[in-house]
């Protein structure tokens, strides 16, 4: 039953209705109202003028909390971040992460490049954008061509038409391999994508299980250390993969495994 309504919120929320916040601002009005009488008759009181400008009412931050500091994208931006600016590689680039998380917080110590398939039309310092699709034979240049490299909550879109990129059913492999090429050996790979019962949500994500996952990375890459954000939004950090638990996903339907692979 839980799962139902969680996929018909996220339906909704795709569609530009997010049924909490608007709850939230329902039962903001009447503070909002009430708050606003009681802002005037102290505007008549005052000896300081300021003219009161157009409305902009915020119903729903009254009932909201203080912030968000769960969840996969918070959890899984601060951790890669955080391992990048302690190994400090000679050159880091990243593939499809969000630049408004963890592309942010790196560019704030350090020089990152990033890969997209969609432009960035905005020069910020610290990031340098190439425009790329992945699915796609990596030009030469690229090859071996950096010592670190992040691919965060991106490759499940891979092929999925979602961000303007052809539709290819494979096509998460033919980014895995390019990653594989990109990446010196020895280098890292910082590799996040939703974890639970192996399926296709088009044209959303694939949600991969670890036994899969596993099978994708033997022979490539040792694995150094694995976290994982669970359904509710909480981060287990240096996680076993050799407990029996693993092929149960560690009881997740929609949750987030963040592998630290090093390239053999």
């Amino acid at each position: 039953m839980r799962r139902h309504l969680i996929r018909i919120y996220n339906i909704l929320v795709m569609t530009g209705i997010d049924p909490v916040k608007l709850i939230r601002a329902i039962r903001g009005v009447p503070f909002y109202l009430r708050d606003l009488r009681e802002f005037k008759a102290q505007q008549n009181e005052s000896a300081i003028t300021f003219k009161l400008g157009k409305a902009w009412p915020c119903f729903g931050d009254r009932h909201a909390d203080g912030g968000v500091a769960s969840g996969h994208y918070f959890h899984q931006d601060l951790l890669v971040a955080r391992r990048i600016h302690n190994s400090n590689p000679n050159k880091h680039v990243d593939v499809g992460s969000r630049i408004d998380g963890f592309v942010s917080h790196v560019a704030s110590f350090r020089e990152i490049e990033i890969f997209d398939i969609r432009p960035i039309l905005v020069p910020v310092p610290n990031i340098k954008f190439v425009q790329c699709d992945l699915m796609e034979s990596v030009d030469g240049a690229l090859v071996d061509c950096c010592d670190s490299i992040s691919c965060l909550h991106a490759l499940e879109h891979f092929g999925l038409g979602r961000y303007g990129d052809p539709v290819k059913y494979d096509g998460y492999i033919d980014g895995l391999n390019n990653l594989y090429k990109i990446l010196k050996q020895n280098g890292m790979l910082y590799l996040s994508v939703p974890i639970g019962d192996q399926r296709i949500e088009f044209n959303a994500h694939r949600v991969f299980s670890i036994r899969y996952l596993l099978s994708l990375f033997r022979n490539k890459y040792e694995i150094i250390e694995f976290s994982y954000v669970d359904d509710n939004g909480d981060l287990h950090e240096n996680v076993s993969l050799d407990s029996e638990i693993n092929n149960e996903n560690f009881g997740c339907t929609y949750g987030c495994g963040i592998f630290e692979l090093r390239k053999k």
